[in-house]
């Protein structure tokens, strides 16, 4: 019988970033943060640097594609300034998300559907400068066949209406969300795309969701960074790891 394979975790640092604008100045250092987490075992670090620079700068993106030896994954909105900052910074891989000013965090996946056509020559761009390029999106059937025929090589499902309909107790609705993200997962796979999946998400769900063995990786960002305040953050992430092993050697028991 073949062995599951781990299940990877990418580490968002944004709010680290958010905690340190607050007041000015350099601290706490997000890149500092992201080197804790790759020591407490994260397989790479996540980064959002949006339009408003409201949490990451440029120059943390900067600072972290030199000082990391672990895969950057820069999170950005598909606008021609942020391909432009991307094709330079030159990190491993590029999630695309949607993104508006008046939000406080991403509200849901991106519409790959109908915006095709601004998607696609930016997808190229990015792919032909040799950047792996994510699409984050919702467990939508005609979403995921948008982001296939963009030739993105991994989409990252969206779970925050799934965590947020377990937070609210709503057993109905969290049954649905759950059974939206496996089949989508499933067809993603049955398209060849690589799944990863990501937002609000903490040690429970976490460990739920790596049950699925066609979901290679988590970003989790915003309950690490709240957990720190707690136990620290090489504690937190260490914790989510073993979270994560869990849920992934749990699925193996079933098989």
């Amino acid at each position: 019988m073949p062995q599951t394979p781990p299940i990877r975790l990418g580490v968002n640092i944004d709010h680290v970033a958010t905690v340190r604008n607050a007041r000015g100045g350099r601290h706490p250092d997000p890149v500092l943060a992201a080197k804790i987490a790759i020591e407490a075992g994260a397989d790479g670090i996540t980064a959002h640097l949006r339009e408003d620079r409201r949490h990451i700068r440029d120059d943390d993106m900067a600072r972290l594609k030199a000082e990391i030896d672990k895969p950057l994954n820069f999170e950005m909105a598909a606008t021609e300034e942020m391909v432009a900052i991307a094709l330079r910074t030159k990190p491993h891989a590029a999630c695309l998300v949607p993104e508006r000013r008046a939000e406080v965090t991403t509200e849901g996946g991106l519409d790959v559907a109908g915006q095709r056509n601004v998607l696609a020559p930016r997808v190229a761009k990015l792919r032909d400068g040799g950047i792996r390029v994510s699409l984050f999106i919702d467990a939508d059937p005609h979403q995921i066949e948008a982001a296939s025929s963009l030739r993105a090589p991994v989409i990252e499902i969206h779970t925050g209406a799934w965590c947020n309909a377990l937070a609210d107790g709503d057993s109905a609705r969290s049954a649905a969300e759950w059974d939206r993200i496996r089949t989508g997962v499933e067809m993603a796979r049955r398209h060849g795309l690589e799944v990863h999946a990501g937002h609000g998400l903490n040690y429970q769900t976490a460990e739920t969701i790596a049950a699925l063995t066609d979901v290679v990786e988590l970003n989790i960002g915003h309950f690490l960074v709240g957990e720190a305040i707690f136990e620290g953050l090489g504690a937190a992430v260490r914790k989510m790891r073993a979270a994560m092993d869990r849920g992934r050697s749990s699925s193996g028991a079933r098989s």
